[in-house]
């Protein structure tokens, strides 16, 4: 009787225990569900890419986009390309674009190009497009310069357009320079062959000359990209520059001439006033010296040195000076066509 009730006892005790572990396992699966994402951990298991509840669970405590890491793992290891969730965390963490990384490991993979999950993270984070420096590995790239001005020996411009062909070169994606490195030397090999040759004529009848030349000087050198052809779009004859040079060349000398004359012009009117200052100055000494002669003379009479006949005498030798000078300058205005008929 006694060891049926202990036995009892016992099985309402453990019954109490299975129920209160049932419940405790039934909550934590209930917060497992709650927290962690069971659509994306179920998908990830029938497609062959596994991820474990505590690895996801640990994602999701370190604020980690499950939604994100996860379908991109997926199609990483769908494509066959080797790469873990590790991997992808730590790069989301470090400000990476998990999507890009993924679509270029994926792009390389199928075309053989020997990109490393290491190299594809480092390109991504010094700010390139990863993924289209795997697509331009593939399928080269155009790109268009603008209008370029070149000026030949005979001075006449030239505006040439460019369209440069290019793939990348995944070995400098993160140290190599950019395609405006490549737009700018082009354009300067473009100058350079233009300017080099005698005649604009030229480069219209073999347009050729221009790539040639330019492909001869390794322009992609230490950028990331190498240029595979160069073909000349377009070209049109802009100004003569030599006559336009010429043309204000005389322009100036002739404001130049201007500028010399205007100041003789302005020396010679200087000299003029300057001798009318001096006439005057002249005169009024004139002036100042006859205004002397009347004292003179009275001095002189006074004294006796000078007689009154002798003052008449001179006033009558001046008074026939100043008649025949009078004559004279009447002579001198009339004309033979003012002077009267003779019957």
């Amino acid at each position: 009787m006694l060891v049926n009730l202990i036995s009892a006892k016992m099985s309402v005790g453990g019954i109490v225990a299975l129920s209160i572990t049932g419940v405790v396992l039934l909550a934590l699966i209930i917060a497992m569900i709650i927290i962690v994402p069971m659509k994306l951990w179920f998908r990830a298991l029938v497609s062959g890419a596994h991820v474990s509840m505590p690895k996801l669970l640990g994602m999701k405590m370190r604020k980690v986009d499950i939604k994100l890491i996860v379908p991109s793992y997926i199609m990483a290891r769908k494509a066959g390309v080797k790469i873990s969730v590790d991997e992808l965390e730590t790069h989301y963490m470090a400000g990476g674009d998990i999507d890009r990384v993924v679509k270029a490991l994926i792009a390389a993979h199928s075309a053989n190009i020997d990109l490393s999950t290491s190299q594809a993270k480092a390109i991504d984070l010094a700010g390139r497009d990863v993924y289209q420096a795997v697509r331009t590995s593939v399928v080269p790239k155009i790109i268009e310069t603008g209008n370029i001005s070149a000026v030949a020996k005979d001075g006449i411009e030239l505006i040439v357009k460019a369209k440069v062909t290019v793939m990348s070169n995944m070995h400098l994606q993160i140290s190599g320079a950019s395609e405006d490195t490549i737009i700018a030397r082009v354009g300067e090999g473009i100058v350079t062959t233009v300017g080099s040759t005698d005649s604009h004529k030229m480069i219209l009848e073999s347009p050729e000359l221009i790539s040639s030349t330019i492909l001869e000087k390794g322009l992609d050198r230490g950028t990331a990209y190498e240029i595979v052809s160069i073909d000349i779009a377009d070209i049109d004859v802009g100004r003569n520059i030599g006559a336009d040079l010429e043309v204000a060349r005389a322009d100036a000398d002739k404001k130049v001439a201007q500028a010399k004359a205007e100041e003789k012009k302005a020396m010679a009117i200087a000299a003029e006033q300057e001798m009318k200052a001096k006439v005057q100055e002249m005169k009024a000494l004139v002036v100042k010296a006859e205004a002397d002669v009347p004292r003179a003379l009275a001095e002189a009479l006074r004294k006796g040195k000078l007689s009154v006949e002798d003052y008449y005498n001179m006033q009558n030798i001046q008074a026939d000076t100043d008649m025949r000078n009078s004559i004279s300058n009447k002579n001198e205005e009339t004309t033979p066509s003012n002077k009267p008929l003779r019957g």
